[in-house]
């Protein structure tokens, strides 16, 4: 067996190839991208869950991944929605995002991720931006209905919100940075919540979810194993999610 063909059989284990055959505009900068194909029978996926897209030619070695949450998983249909940010620029992500169409082959990794709902959580607390929302959809999705839900979503202008399965606290930061965001730690310290601690789930910008975290645990008492977090991304840092 040569090295090409070891190669490839561990490509074909590794990721799955599916079609684009829906695009929806869900909010200002946010498109939903459905993927449909027979790769997709028997998928498994948690609820908050991502999958790694890959990008460029050469395979592995010669392309780039970028992480998007999985907004919606029909296994009857064999299709994934994943929702992706235009955040501006020409990154390979953000150029797909922009230019993906119907037609278009895709090649991405199996569902992988730990930043899911803990049920036995006495009430559920989420915070993020943008890039978190889509998580936060399918996670809100996954809770019983009597489940009690806190939480606030940023968003650069009302019409960049995505519509939730459950309602949080909507602000937005006005054409300012989402690098620590002060609007957003403002609105989780403006929450009435119960005198005793939940779980918390904190996604999007690294510093945000950090100034987030240290609300929680130094001003209202919650210990950090009660804080979920899940940075996509920080400003000049390669290699995060």
């Amino acid at each position: 067996m040569t090295q090409r063909t070891v190669a490839r059989r561990l490509f074909d284990r590794m990721f799955l190839t599916a079609e684009v055959v829906e695009v929806e505009e869900m909010a200002v900068g946010l498109r939903r991208i459905r993927l449909a194909g027979e790769a997709l029978a028997g998928l498994r996926w948690t609820p908050g869950q991502h999958v790694r897209l890959l990008f460029g030619h050469g395979g592995l070695l010669g392309g780039v991944l970028r992480t998007y949450s999985i907004w919606h998983h029909d296994p009857g249909w064999e299709a994934i929605d994943l929702v992706g940010y235009d955040h501006g620029g020409d990154s390979p992500g953000v150029s797909w995002v922009r230019a993906a169409a119907p037609g278009q082959e895709v090649t991405f990794m199996r569902p992988e991720g730990g930043f899911v709902v803990r049920p036995e959580a006495a009430y559920h607390l989420f915070a993020g931006e943008e890039t978190a929302s889509v998580a936060f959809g399918a996670m809100l999705r996954a809770l019983p209905a009597d489940a009690s839900v806190y939480g606030a979503v940023e968003a650069d202008r009302p019409g960049g919100h995505l519509d939730l399965p459950r309602e949080l606290v909507r602000v937005c930061r006005d054409g300012a940075s989402a690098a620590r965001s002060q609007v957003l730690v403002d609105a989780v310290r403006a929450l009435d919540l119960p005198g005793e601690p939940g779980v918390a789930y904190l996604a999007g910008e690294a510093r945000t979810i950090q100034a987030i975290r240290a609300h929680l645990v130094g001003e209202r008492g919650w210990h950090r194993r009660d804080v979920r977090t899940k940075p996509f991304w920080t400003p000049g840092r390669r290699g995060m999610d």
